[in-house]
């Protein structure tokens, strides 16, 4: 088994949509979080390195080239392994690679799923999309409907200058593009970081998310639902898995631990868009063995997410299934 693993997610969007907005945005308020950043400036002068740079816990640029285009030399692997080398109570808690405006997305993703530093994993993709820009530069950049396709999450920047049509039409064009990843707006660049990263004070979120979950729904801002489900009785690993891999389009994050029948240890669960990843470790001593999960997102049907979680539950007398865990383990660190 492996210990906690740190995140890295890659932020991508075309030149002037919004991402180092929403990056200082991040930064500002993600007072219970430790992140670190790749900056992956276009050109000589690490502009965005600067605008950053006074809010990042610690800050790396690449400057004069683009990132995505550094697949040979080890250079992501080089950044990702000086801002992780920090240990104990200075460790981060998530890196964040903004990539430059005219960075391949995909590309960026492979590195970044190939990289060989210890305790690095693939936190999934988050691409901005200019709420007023985006029809006219689409059409002369056809490859950005790839970006949107591919992303795990889709933010949608500069909606307090859209009407509410306007940002209707934006989100309807979003999700003709990418039918399931989940639209988050971005009004002025503002985002709660629990969208993306886990919060909590350093080194003992693991053990907070495993005796209580937190009460999202006081917190998170108010255009965001939080839903809660709790289970005393396991969870089947195949039902979970399947409905994980077709919850509804508006779920942003799911976490929290997780009993499996057929496991004796924990399963904490963090999802982000696409993403699904599992921390296997053991049941804290004298904590009840309870499923506890929270789900966020918006518009939430929470009597049909409710209904749909109750349906995973293994009945009494269910006959084993050896190969249950097997969608499991996939996503499981250290399995």
């Amino acid at each position: 088994m492996g210990g906690v693993s740190t995140p890295v997610v890659v932020l991508a969007g075309f030149l002037g949509a919004g991402k180092t907005t929403v990056l200082n945005h991040l930064l500002r308020s993600a007072a219970d979080v430790r992140l670190g950043v790749v900056v992956n400036d276009f050109g000589a002068v690490g502009v965005d390195a600067m605008l950053v740079s006074g809010w990042a816990d610690s800050t790396v640029s690449l400057e004069n080239g683009c990132l995505c285009c550094s697949t040979e030399d080890g250079t992501v692997d080089e950044l990702l392994a000086r801002l992780t080398a920090r240990r104990g109570r200075d460790a981060l808690d998530a890196v964040v690679v903004e990539a430059s405006g005219v960075a391949d997305p995909a590309a960026m993703v492979r590195q970044v799923l190939a990289s060989t530093v210890p305790g690095v994993r693939y936190g999934g993709l988050v691409v901005v999309v200019d709420g007023v820009e985006f029809e006219t530069v689409r059409r002369r950049h056809r490859q950005l409907d790839d970006h949107v396709a591919m992303a795990d999450v889709v933010i949608l920047a500069k909606t307090d200058l859209l009407d509410g049509a306007a940002v209707a039409r934006l989100s309807a064009r979003c999700r003709e593009l990418n039918p399931w990843a989940p639209l988050v707006p971005a009004a002025r660049g503002s985002l709660d970081p629990r969208l993306l990263f886990e919060a909590g004070p350093p080194r003992t979120r693991q053990l907070a998310l495993g005796e209580a979950v937190p009460d999202e729904a006081e917190h998170l801002h108010s255009c965001y639902d939080a839903v809660e489900f709790r289970s005393p009785e396991p969870l089947d690993p195949r039902r979970f898995t399947a409905f994980l891999d077709d919850r509804p389009p508006g779920v942003f994050r799911v976490k929290g631990p997780v009993r499996f029948a057929g496991a004796d240890e924990r399963y904490l669960l963090q999802t982000v868009g696409a993403a699904v990843r599992f921390t296997r470790g053991p049941w804290p001593r004298g904590s009840a063995r309870t499923t506890e999960l929270v789900l966020i997102g918006a518009g939430l049907d929470a009597p049909a997410l409710l209904a749909g979680l109750a349906a995973c539950v293994r009945e009494p007398g269910e006959p084993p299934d050896e190969w249950a865990m097997m969608g499991v383990l996939r996503s499981t660190e250290g399995a």
